[in-house]
């Protein structure tokens, strides 16, 4: 696929005592004309891992892990030492993902330990940012100090419309 849509949307989804959630419909659209399935059935594979820098899941489609290499590999090349020797760490923690099958309502199953990485407890909230989805504990995103406060503002508005206390 050489256009790829850009996430664009937010949302709250209840998590099941299985690590089952929901993709907020205005994300799930985009995901699912990403990674749309061979057989032309609704749903699809998302891939799930732990955000580079915070503490949180990022989620994309399967064709984003080609933009994503080159970014990495790029990264890597002007972070090398005087001896030639690359920081393995980027890729490390930068290729953390887990392809899931998600169907056609959206819903996935999070891998156990990203889950638990992020702390992702009840409810989950979803974040578009273009190239990705990013998947948050509502309380470590609202305690988080190097996030924007609108994104955190969003995340409180949709516990207060769904009644999640805080």
């Amino acid at each position: 696929m050489d256009e790829r849509g850009d996430y664009q949307g937010d949302g709250l989804g209840l998590v099941d005592d299985k690590g089952r959630v929901a993709i907020p419909a205005s994300l799930r659209a985009t995901l699912a004309a990403n990674a749309p399935r061979p057989d032309g059935k609704d749903g699809g594979t998302v891939i799930v891992g732990v955000h580079p820098k915070h503490k949180c899941l990022r989620a994309y489609d399967p064709a984003y892990v080609r933009i994503l290499r080159a970014q990495l590999d790029a990264r890597e090349a002007v972070h090398t030492s005087a001896d030639g020797e690359p920081n393995y760490n980027f890729k490390r923690r930068g290729a953390s993902g887990e392809p899931v099958p998600f169907d056609g309502s959206g819903r996935f199953i999070m891998p156990g330990f990203p889950r638990d990485y992020a702390g992702i407890g009840e409810h989950a909230f979803f974040w578009g940012t273009l190239d990705w989805i990013e998947i948050w504990d509502p309380k470590t995103l609202l305690d988080a100090e190097d996030v924007d406060p609108v994104m955190q503002a969003a995340c409180r508005y949709h516990c207060k419309t769904k009644g999640v206390a805080l």
